[in-house]
């Protein structure tokens, strides 16, 4: 692996959680989520004012790095003593508490993501703690200087999921009398070592060492409401392009969009983001000629660094995108080294009207709640274009999808899925998101040798782009791999900070495969788009939680939904089918048996 894609580092660890977070929001979904989120911020400056640095925020928990384990420690105790206070406050039963982890190991810095064992490792040591709690590994306790006013209280070995090794944990609490240190200016000057790096590379912050970007929605000025899914589309596409520039932190779809149709400020869009440049611009589609304007802006001063306009024939649309991607790449100084670029072997749409009905069906063709309409827009996209790479993979996940959510039988979807997918491939052998396509689709209709061929080859073609390393997740957990799908799915929604409810399927098939029912349940909560064959997940879920009623309800909730004439039972072996190993395969149809579902 290149040297700019992966570093090893012995770092200070600490995860933490909301206990009972599920029980917050089914009281109050938006009261929930502000104040989680509002705790969350007041803990991460809290770990910055301590010199850590927090590499993710996901739902309901939080990690972050440190280089000392004494800073780790105070920043912990800090924190758990401002929420109390601030928790005092509150006339309510909203009331966030954490738990918190702390761990030594080593970790691997990988495209912008920390993982690896101390990462793991801190997370299970986390759930031994109480409400309001920390607790540390047995090594973290030796490594923090004994003039530290803290007491470690015993608990004992541990024999933690993952670790061949007993682990002993202490709890960790201020002294009676004593007082939280201050932050400390400089580690080197107190006696505690900073922890080296593993080899002597650079740490890689969450987005730190590379130039980070985002694009906002272009705007519409055609006139003409209906032509706003172009500007839409043509936005998307240039995130992409910029996307496979490896040197370049770029900002997901879901999360630039949020800023759609609203007056903003660069700045404060910018801060909001976490990005030190911004581009938008216009789209005027007009007859058979279009007129894109683009520019970047640096955030920290507002200086316009680049704008260009461009007026072409529609059929050159393909290469404006290119030209738009290339031109601000150039324009972030000092960072980017075009020639290193990995050009996708595109094959773009020979007719515009292809290209402008995939845009239409691209909205909701890639979820499981697609409808025919998608289909048949996709259908007459190859009746201009047979050849339409993107066509076809669209396909592919529509007819993937098939079992779940249009009524087809397994065989029927099988056969079209593996059709439009060698199509998509056939033509578009060096594009990541035709091979993630590609992977999803083999997945659903359990062909798991190619799914797990396709999805390395897309991430190897693009480890940034969200739809194609959410989907890794899901693949690697129809494979059987739990840990490295919620990796890759975390490292998607760190990318695509606002969108939440983005990867909610995937992040409940696999915590749902891992074992993890509880997790997989809080991925029911607030989202609205349940296609009919989710409540069937849920009813598993809960049934292997021995929560039998609230299973019946939730098959009741699928029968409701059914449209007519769907056959329940090829859904049932669909779900056992997409697992690779038996074993998770039986999982599924054991929480079905369990929920009162014949099979």
């Amino acid at each position: 692996m290149r040297k700019d894609q992966l570093s090893r580092k012995l770092a200070v660890i600490l995860h933490a959680d909301v206990v009972g977070s599920t029980a917050l929001v089914q009281k109050n979904e938006t009261l929930a989520h502000e104040r989680i989120q509002a705790v969350f911020h007041q803990f991460s400056e809290t770990i910055t004012s301590y010199g850590g640095r927090t590499h993710e925020l996901r739902g309901d928990a939080l990690v972050a790095e440190f280089d000392r384990a004494s800073d780790a420690v105070t920043a912990a105790l800090v924190f758990q003593v401002l929420n109390g206070q601030s928790n005092a406050t509150l006339d309510d039963e909203m009331q966030p508490q954490l738990r918190i982890g702390i761990s030594l190991g080593e970790v691997i810095i990988a495209d912008n993501t920390v993982t690896g064992a101390g990462v793991v490792l801190a997370q299970r040591i986390e759930q031994l703690a109480d409400k309001g709690g920390v607790v540390v590994q047995g090594a973290v306790s030796e490594t923090v200087p004994t003039r530290m006013p803290f007491d470690f209280e015993s608990l004992g070995e541990h024999k933690l999921k993952g670790f061949e090794l007993p682990v002993r944990a202490f709890s960790v609490r201020l002294k009676p009398g004593e007082t939280i240190p201050e932050p400390e200016s400089d580690a080197h000057d107190q006696g505690e070592t900073a922890l080296p790096d593993i080899p002597a590379e650079a740490h890689v912050s969450t987005k730190a060492g590379k130039p980070s970007i985002a694009v906002l929605p272009f705007d519409n000025m055609s006139g003409d409401p209906e032509q706003e899914y172009f500007s839409d589309g043509i936005t998307e596409d240039i995130i992409t392009e910029l996307s496979r520039f490896r040197s370049l932190f770029v900002i997901a779809r879901n999360s630039s969009f949020a800023f759609k149709g609203q007056a903003i400020d660069v700045t404060d869009v910018a801060e909001k983001l976490g990005v030190q440049y911004v581009v938008d611009g216009s789209v005027r589609k007009a007859g058979d000629r279009i007129r894109i304007t683009a520019q970047l802006i640096e955030a920290s001063t507002g200086n316009h660094l680049w704008a260009e306009r461009y007026d072409r024939n529609l059929e050159d649309i393909f290469a404006v995108q290119d030209e738009v991607a290339s031109e601000i790449v150039t324009m972030v100084p000092g960072h980017v080294d075009i020639a290193n670029r990995v050009q996708a072997e595109r094959k773009p749409a020979k007719d515009l009207n292809a290209y402008d009905l995939v845009l239409r069906a691209e909205n909701t063709v890639y979820q499981s709640y697609s409808s025919r309409d998608d289909e048949h827009l996709l259908i007459q996209a190859l009746e201009i274009d047979p050849n339409y790479a993107r066509a076809h993979a669209g396909l592919a996940v529509f007819y993937a999808y098939g079992v779940f959510a249009h009524g087809l039988s397994i065989e029927e979807a099988t056969t079209l899925t593996c059709k439009h997918a060698e199509a998509a491939l056939k033509q578009g052998l060096g594009d990541p998101m035709i091979h993630a396509a590609a992977a999803i689709s083999y997945s659903l209709v359990g062909e798991h040798v190619l799914a797990g061929h396709h999805m390395d080859k897309a991430i190897s073609l693009n480890p940034h782009d969200t739809w194609v390393i959410s989907n890794a997740g899901a693949v690697k957990a129809y494979l059987g791999d739990y840990d490295s799908a919620v990796k890759w799915i975390d490292k998607a929604a760190l990318i695509d900070p606002f969108s939440p409810d983005h990867f909610r399927e995937n992040y409940f098939d696999t915590h749902f495969i891992g074992g993890q029912y509880e997790l997989a349940l809080e991925q029911f909560v607030g989202w609205h788009d349940h296609p009919p064959h989710n409540y069937l997940g849920k009813a598993a879920a809960l049934a292997l939680l021995g929560r039998i009623d609230e299973a019946c309800n939730a098959v009741q909730q699928y029968e409701k939904n059914r449209p007519e004439g769907w056959d329940r039972a090829e859904i049932l072996r669909a779900y056992a089918g997409m697992c690779a190993k038996p074993e998770d395969g039986e999982r599924w149809l054991e929480g079905f048996r369990k929920a009162g579902i014949n099979i």
